[in-house]
């Protein structure tokens, strides 16, 4: 009888989890004295489903340690061993960027609470270095938490290869091909073929008019009013593909952030709620003071809570209120939507007390 050879295999899988944790400290000045070991202590924050918390001893740790600022990273499970890498920095406020490196983990061992230590005077004070302004300084840990590894057991060592999800592209060609459309919309003169039972589908503004009591159910070509034809198209194109479009890299930002504004007016319009919370998204990392109060009015026109309160936030949080104040955005939006500037100056209030 022949010899068989039987062919096995496992896979053993190791994920991690990242974030990142800002710690502003606000009244610096007033906390130097508190008392050597003293700390303040940052909002709790999860990565990796653990509690961490990031910890500043003003007066230092020890009393040879009492000429020292000094930061620490701490896990808040208690009894709980986790492997972690994380990197505490201190915020360069006036080149707006995390450079000074105070620690840095560069292999993964079973988390222990660390102090680090920086010079007050030589280093945290000196008004060049740019870590303190206007009495506040801020403390950035980038944090990665590796999670448990999972043994998974093959059977035979054979595996069948599945793709990955190819029903956008599906739907793409649909629209692209104008396949079995039996419905045209007509924007400033430009015609876009489509589909009822997908556009009914996504938009529950589209399925009353395709499908309701309106005057277009039985219409095979509808007019689409006060939209331009390429923000129609986008419209579509999210429709079927679930997915912003992607601009060129040579659109300037102006331009990319005004399309986007079009984009989620369009998206308020049909009840897309999920297109009008990607456009908001997009916004909001585009904030920038000489344009966050125009955003603000905008975000306030077309009820759109989630793009306001970032706005207000941005405004009320980047020390900036003075320069916000100083753009005709701002004086646009006190004229406009003197509601939306009592907010404003409450929330700015609210974060100078705390």
């Amino acid at each position: 009888m022949a010899t068989q050879s039987k062919v096995t295999a496992s896979r053993c899988t190791t994920q991690a989890e990242m974030g990142t944790h800002t710690f502003e400290i606000i009244g610096y000045s007033l906390m130097k004295g508190m008392g050597i070991g003293k700390f303040v202590q940052s909002d709790i924050f999860i990565v990796g489903d653990h509690s961490w918390a990031i910890r500043f001893y003003p007066d230092g740790i020890t009393d040879g340690t009492r000429m020292f600022a000094s930061v620490a990273l701490v896990l808040m499970d208690e009894g709980t061993e986790v492997r972690a890498f994380y990197d505490l920095f201190l915020v360069n406020q006036i080149k707006c960027r995390s450079e000074s490196i105070m620690c840095s983990e560069s292999t993964a061992t079973m988390f222990v609470a660390r102090n680090y230590f920086v010079a007050r005077e030589r280093k945290l004070e000196l008004p060049s270095n740019g870590y303190i302004q206007n009495d506040r300084m801020n403390i950035q840990c980038d944090l990665t938490v590796v999670r448990d590894s999972e043994l998974c057991k093959t059977k035979g060592g054979f595996e069948i290869q599945v793709p990955p999800s190819d029903l956008s592209e599906h739907f793409s060609r649909l629209l692209f091909y104008e396949e079995e459309a039996d419905v045209i919309f007509s924007v400033q003169g430009e015609t876009f073929p489509a589909h009822k039972i997908v556009l009914a589908t996504r938009s529950p503004v589209f399925k009353a008019q395709l499908y309701g009591k309106m005057k277009e159910t039985k219409a095979r070509c509808v007019t689409v009013e006060d939209m331009q034809p390429d923000v129609f198209k986008y419209l579509l194109n999210f429709i079927y593909t679930d997915a912003l479009p992607v601009f060129d890299d040579d659109i300037d930002d102006d331009d990319y952030s005004e399309m986007i504004k079009h984009l989620l007016v369009a998206a308020d319009r049909y009840a897309m709620d999920r297109m009008k919370l990607l456009c908001a998204s997009v916004l909001v990392e585009n904030l920038r003071v000489e344009t966050v109060a125009t955003t603000l009015a905008f975000a306030d026109q077309h009820n759109c809570k989630s793009l306001r309160d970032m706005c207000i936030e941005f405004m009320a949080s980047s020390d900036r209120m003075r320069d916000v104040m100083a753009t005709q955005g701002y004086a646009n939006l006190k004229r406009t939507c003197p509601s939306v500037i009592v907010d404003v100056l409450e929330k700015t209030s609210r974060c100078r007390k705390i």
